[in-house]
């Protein structure tokens, strides 16, 4: 037979256990609350200190606005700023670009009712300040500081080595068989520029081929299209001159897969070079679109002299 236990024995020892369960518990809570007490004190402090979140490591107003750009503002103007199917193109369109800081706050405030677009004043002025920083580098307005190159030595290749200057216009001076450059850094990345540079029939402008005519006289021309329909050609040759022909008087109309411009770039010019003539057409840029902001009538380039 099994020994008899009483029952105030049993009763004793299982008190004891509970009691010394409970205290465990308790020394076990007390424990982790002192562990998590840093931790919960630091998130207090940043919670209360703006300050403190400001200089967190890998954040900054620009990339703080690009999370509330594209959580907010991409649905219509696009990832990449350049438009989308509600919204207008806000990074390379010139008047966008011509707003000054002060005017683009008060927009992004009180938004612009007529054309759809709700205000965004209640998010407050710093994370609105954030969107703008982004918006100003999708604008390109951080390149000049990317690009380790010297504007004047890039103004010189453009009007020397480079050549550039015998078919592009800056600012009204060059030649006139290329596009005018003035502006045209403010539209594209830094790479875009370079590889223009580099690699010009690159993604080639149907417009920008070159054209091969022969008149049924015998007579030549070389250059680019500047107006056709069916029966008629107006050509521009290399030395700039316009001609009017009429397909019926061609012999040969051939239209070549490359551009007019130089290839050897990537060659020709070492890479400080193309970093120094990367340069000078995005200080031009940047001057000619100050000068439109404040209706001048001078060179932007002279300023830079």
């Amino acid at each position: 037979m099994f020994p008899n236990r009483s029952h105030t024995g049993v009763s004793k020892r299982a008190a004891f256990l509970l009691h010394f369960s409970r205290r465990f518990f308790c020394a076990a809570i007390v424990a982790a609350l002192f562990a998590a007490c840093p931790l919960l004190v630091h998130a207090a402090a940043q919670r209360g200190n703006p300050a403190a979140r400001k200089n967190q490591p890998g954040r900054s107003a620009p990339a703080d606005g690009r999370i509330m750009f594209e959580s907010v503002c991409a649905t219509c103007h696009g990832l990449d700023g350049r438009g989308g199917e509600r919204g207008p193109n806000v990074a390379t369109r010139a008047e966008v670009q011509q707003l000054s800081d002060t005017d683009t706050l008060r927009i992004l405030q009180a938004g612009i009712p007529a054309a759809g677009m709700p205000p965004f004043g209640a998010l407050g002025v710093p994370k609105l300040q954030a969107v703008m920083a982004y918006l100003r580098i999708l604008q390109g307005g951080n390149k000049a500081a990317s690009v380790p190159g010297d504007p004047q030595r890039g103004k010189l290749l453009f009007f020397g080595k480079a050549g550039c200057a015998s078919c592009h216009t800056i600012n009204g001076s060059g030649g006139f068989l290329g596009a005018d450059l003035s502006s045209y850094a403010s539209n594209v990345s830094i790479e875009e520029i370079r590889s223009a540079i580099i690699d010009p029939d690159k993604d080639l402008d149907p417009r920008s081929r070159t054209v091969l005519v022969t008149t049924r006289e015998g007579r030549q021309f070389t250059g680019i299209a500047r107006n056709e329909d069916n029966f008629s050609l107006q050509l521009q040759s290399l030395d700039g001159t316009f001609h009017l022909l009429a397909k019926s008087d061609l012999d040969h109309l051939e239209y070549q897969p490359r551009s007019l411009m130089p290839s050897d770039y990537g060659s020709v010019l070492s890479a400080s070079e193309l970093n120094d003539l990367v340069s000078y057409l995005i200080r031009i840029a940047q001057a000619t679109k100050l000068t439109q902001a404040h209706g001048k009538n001078s060179k932007p380039e002279e300023e830079d002299d």
